[in-house]
């Protein structure tokens, strides 16, 4: 079973051992404790000047019931692999280059049908929430996967306290564009700026998450910092990295890789091992860390109980 009830999680399940035995020497040394909070802004800093939660922030995660109990990859597995093509095509290329762009300061715009338009710091929108660790799968659409514990907020408190219009139906995101310090953007690997989008039901699912963290601590440059979205049913891509634009509207937004190759990446792009990529089976997947794709894909990634209501009567070959 892949949901627990929160009486049934342990904190040897939230965090790893070791990641919990470093990050607590770490903080009874001091180090964070000397730094402060940083003026109107989310994290302290470390001595090195890197973004880590307070004593107090630690203190404050909310162990979410919605977590996996599956055992979870390691932060060097998690932050060294990724895709995010703003810094190149190769799985290595955002650890090696994403230090070169810049968040701090950050903003977010929030436009379009919505009563509380403006430009919003992350902590505008995160703070009045209660920080939660939540485990999830993830899976690729490349056929990886991983187990992660993000650190963030539910997207439903954001987007409620925003105030959508009653005609809003869609949401659609924006990753920064910033070429002189994403080098990947100085390519046409894709289109830029990266854009996502969501049905408004499926952003203001119990699931959805804006995340600012991860293994509690703030989320690497290479993961999506500041701000990021995770949507564990669905591949990997719709969980935008990086985003500094927020639009609410009636219309579905095109999506970057489905203007890219609609017939490769549609709009949903829900975890379906019926559903074969047009190069390669989804019926398994390889574990990251694993060099073998010996592991069964689970519907909806393993949260069909959760969100398969939401997609009754929809045919989910063709809309895909």
């Amino acid at each position: 079973m892949l949901i627990k009830k929160s009486g049934e999680i342990k904190e040897s399940e939230i965090t790893p051992e070791s990641v919990y035995n470093s990050r607590r020497n770490f903080l009874r040394a001091g180090a964070v404790g000397a730094m402060g909070a940083l003026a109107g802004g989310l994290w302290a800093r470390d001595s090195f000047g890197r973004p880590v939660m307070t004593q107090a922030e630690l203190a404050g995660i909310v162990k979410s019931p919605l977590s996996t109990d599956e055992e979870q990859n390691s932060w060097e597995q998690i932050t060294g692999y990724n895709n995010f093509y703003e810094f190149g095509m190769g799985k290595d290329d955002p650890a090696r280059y994403a230090h070169e762009m810049n968040i701090d300061p950050w903003s977010v715009k929030v436009e379009g049908m919505v009563g509380k338009p403006g430009d919003y710091s992350v902590d505008d929108l995160i703070k009045p929430n209660k920080l939660e660790e939540r485990i999830y799968r993830f899976r690729c659409v490349e056929a990886w996967s991983a187990v992660i514990p993000w650190v963030g907020a539910p997207l439903k408190d954001v987007l409620e306290r925003l105030q959508p219009e009653s005609g809003a139906k869609y949401v659609a995101f924006e990753t920064l564009n910033r070429p002189d310090e994403m080098r990947g953007q100085r390519t046409r690997s894709l289109q830029w700026p990266y854009i996502e989008g969501l049905r408004l039901d499926e952003a203001m699912h119990p699931l959805t998450l804006l995340a600012v963290g991860l293994y509690g601590r703030a989320l690497p440059n290479q993961n999506g910092a500041p701000i990021r979205l995770i949507v564990p049913w669905k591949y990997g891509y719709k969980s935008i990295k990086s985003i500094v634009n927020i639009k609410l509207t009636k219309d579905e937004p095109p999506t970057s890789w489905n203007v890219a190759n609609a017939r490769e990446y549609g709009f949903y792009s829900n975890v379906n091992p019926e559903v074969s990529h047009p190069r390669w089976s989804q019926a398994t997947e390889r574990p990251l860390g694993g060099f073998l794709k010996n592991k069964k894909t689970l519907m909806f990634n393993g949260y069909a109980d959760q969100v398969a209501a939401m997609y009754d009567g929809m045919d989910l070959s063709k809309y895909h």
